[in-house]
């Protein structure tokens, strides 16, 4: 993996992270998510301009890249809404990178290694223990596998599409459709004034923090695989636990750490 690659996953985690600490704690995670969406789509429309570079071969990827966006927001935030963030974004964050190998794997007939099939057991591991071991329901555990797999899907597209276009432009195409359509989603069910409540400054951060993460990741693909690519920058999920733990005052203990670390540790034989 080159190091230009690390380097754009590891600030793209780091980016991540903030962002959806951000919405978690919004005061209508909905709304908050419609605004910050708006938000990247005007903040970046002039730079996308700029960098314009999309090719007529990258219009199919847009339009599915556009769908899942769409879904994983969707599915974002109605997670974050009956589960804990410390226990849904390890989840989600941390099986994506396992489906992208076992679909390259699967899909594409890409090779494995014994240190990969050791990574996967780790992650698994990880995701156990960020669970917990005691009995409950799993509404948040079934929504994070799910985001899981959009994330899986998306990324595998998304490597495909932005060989056919400037980084920019792609995230901005791409992403049009989800902002409007989620934004005319939630003023259909909440009404304007909701998302007028969110206009403020984390909400605003977390907008341009959305396009910015991704940008990071799609200028990574440009340069190696995907799956090492969605491996390095799930390294977000400690940061993301010890960020609830800190700003969100969830009950984060040494048990849903440890397991966050052992996601990371297979994430990074994965790389």
């Amino acid at each position: 993996m080159p190091t230009s690659a690390l380097l754009l996953a590891l600030a793209a985690a780091f980016v991540h992270a903030l962002w959806n600490v951000l919405l978690a704690r919004a005061r209508d995670p909905q709304a908050a998510t419609a605004v910050a969406l708006l938000t990247a789509e005007v903040v970046f429309a002039l730079p996308a301009w700029a960098a314009w570079r999309v090719e007529r071969a990258a219009w199919p990827f847009l339009v599915a890249s556009g769908a899942l966006q769409l879904l994983y927001f969707a599915l974002l935030v109605t997670a974050y809404r009956v589960a804990p963030l410390s226990v849904v974004y390890p989840i989600s964050r941390g099986v994506a990178p396992v489906l992208v190998l076992l679909l390259g794997i699967v899909v594409l007939g890409h090779s494995t290694s014994p240190a990969q099939v050791l990574g996967v057991l780790l992650v698994g591991a990880g995701v156990l223990l960020v669970r917990g071991l005691r009995p409950g329901p799993g509404r948040g555990v079934a929504l994070g596998l799910t985001i899981a797999c959009v994330i899986a899907t998306y990324t595998l597209v998304d490597k495909r599409g932005v060989s056919h276009a400037a980084a920019l432009p792609y995230l901005e195409l791409s992403m049009l459709g989800p902002a409007l359509a989620y934004a005319a989603f939630v003023v259909r069910a909440k009404g304007r004034p909701a998302l007028r409540s969110e206009l403020r400054a984390p909400t605003l951060v977390a907008g341009v923090a959305i396009f910015g993460a991704y940008c990071l990741v799609l200028l990574a693909l440009q340069r190696a695989p995907a799956a090492p690519v969605a491996a390095v920058r799930e390294t977000s999920v400690v940061i993301t636990a010890l960020l609830a733990r800190r700003l969100l005052a969830e009950r984060v203990g040494w048990t849903r750490l440890g397991g966050a670390a052992c996601v990371v540790g297979g994430i990074a034989l994965l790389a």
